[in-house]
């Protein structure tokens, strides 16, 4: 099979790569990089190209869409209870400046 051939996809891989290439356009990719990406991710998300058919392919585990809010907190977790409490405090207060800013307006 030569390289770029997406006969190996499936129809659902082809719809996900086109919804994610039309994403990219949207925030003005050009559309040969669009493309690219797209495939890039179906790849990463699928471990390439599948035929459909029951039990065929491995289940890929983490796909990138799923990984949201996995990566976040660790800045936090290193932070003693202290500073964490400073923060909020900080935090909270900002929030009340900003209230009373938006209040007089």
């Amino acid at each position: 099979m030569p390289r770029g051939d997406k006969s190996a996809y499936t129809d659902k891989q082809e719809r996900k790569a086109d919804h994610i290439a039309e994403s990219y356009e949207d925030k003005g990719v050009s559309t040969k990089e669009a493309e690219r990406r797209a495939w890039a991710t179906v790849n990463k998300d699928d471990g390439g190209g599948k035929k459909s058919g029951s039990g065929r392919g491995k289940h890929t585990g983490h796909p990138a869409a799923h990984k949201g809010g996995k990566e976040g907190g660790k800045a936090s977790a290193n932070r003693s209870a202290a500073e964490r409490s400073a923060s909020a405090k900080k935090a909270a207060a900002t929030r009340k400046r900003n209230a009373e800013h938006h209040a007089h307006h």
